[in-house]
């Protein structure tokens, strides 16, 4: 998953935006051919970030790969229209022959509240009511909704959103959690699976979120084989060796801890050793990232592991080697190991992908 990053690098050359978009495309074609499942794009209206318009990189993404899963870390759904987030994203799922697989949350980054006129007070009761129309939007035809004299947007009357979902299968939606058990409560009332952003604190912190999601799927009637988690990774790299990975990332981990996304979440680490021993910094040789995987499964018993390909602003020579690596050498490791179910169904998938 990459957030479109856009900060100066260690030596605080600031890269041309082009080239950041262009890299996102291309890391997910890579992605494809390299036999894995998913390649997400963030949302984020904020200083840092090109990830203002996820469903239209992903549209990119889409017609350059015809397999994998696309998927949006996160879908900020407190800014948005819930009609224009079903008019969207259908569009997507349309265009990607059904691949498309929404992340929504009420976003990580304060500052993008002010843009849309949203008091922060108010994040998780919109997350939450949104989510609600949204949730009918792509399922009831036609919809009639009024929220009341305090309401975000006027009453709808008899409406049904256009596009409707590929072949007329609502997409599948993840909620994002990292601080509160208003997203997992969420996700568990509507039945939906759970993904653990697990990038600025310690394994137990995001553990007792996902403990407090499969007490409540259940709760809610649902079954609990179907409690599927994602878990995400504060950064990753695999390197030729542990030394070679801790070095390289070494510069532009503290370049990163400089930015305001690290002040705002006061990780509990201060050096690049610290992360990786005691945060969610899967970086090393293939044996430690496995290891450090295997920990964290053997506490979470996740389903999906998500790679932070980006987060760092590596250079892309380095974030293909680490993700070749990765794909060879660990991910083949990990199916063998903690064989998952989520993914049994392959998605509905064009013939092909649209020319160059």
């Amino acid at each position: 998953m990459t957030l479109l990053q856009h900060h100066p690098d260690p030596q605080g050359v600031l890269r041309p935006q082009h080239e950041v978009f262009d890299d996102a495309v291309e890391e997910a074609e890579l992605v494809e051919q390299l036999g894995l499942d998913a390649y997400g794009v963030g949302e984020r209206h904020a200083q840092d970030f090109l990830a203002s318009s996820p469903t239209v990189t992903l549209a990119a993404i889409a017609a350059r790969t015809s397999r994998i899963r696309l998927l949006t870390t996160v879908t900020v759904l407190p800014l948005l229209d819930p009609v224009r987030v079903a008019e969207d994203y259908a569009t997507l799922h349309q265009l990607s022959h059904g691949r498309l697989e929404p992340i929504v949350g009420k976003g990580n980054d304060p500052r993008q509240l002010e843009y849309f006129g949203i008091d922060i007070a108010d994040q998780w009761r919109l997350n939450r009511e949104k989510y609600a129309l949204l949730h009918r939007l792509w399922g009831d035809e036609p919809v009639s909704w009024d929220g009341g004299p305090d309401a975000w947007r006027p009453p709808l009357t008899d409406v049904i959103t256009t596009p409707r979902p590929y072949l007329g299968h609502r997409p599948r939606v993840w909620h994002g959690s990292a601080s509160s058990t208003e997203s997992t409560e969420l996700a568990a009332e509507y039945g939906d699976p759970l993904f653990s952003a697990n990038a600025f604190h310690r394994m137990e912190k995001y553990a007792v979120l996902v403990d407090h999601y499969r007490e409540r799927y259940a709760a809610h009637g649902h079954d609990p084989a179907r409690a599927w988690v994602g878990l995400g990774s504060g950064a990753f790299y695999v390197g030729r060796t542990s030394q070679d990975a801790v070095e390289r990332l070494r510069p532009f981990f503290e370049n990163v801890m400089r930015t305001f996304a690290a002040s705002h979440n006061r990780p509990e680490w201060t050096t690049i050793e610290e992360a990786i021993e005691i945060g969610p910094y899967f970086i090393g040789s293939r044996q430690q990232v496995l290891d450090k995987i295997a920990a964290y499964y053997e506490r979470i018993r996740h389903d999906v592991f998500q790679v932070a390909v980006q987060g760092f602003g590596l250079p892309k020579a380095d974030r293909v080697a680490s993700l070749e690596r990765f794909a060879l050498d660990v991910a083949p490791e990990l199916r063998r190991l903690y064989p998952s179910a989520v993914w049994e169904e392959e998605p509905v998938t064009a013939p092909q992908s649209l020319p160059r």
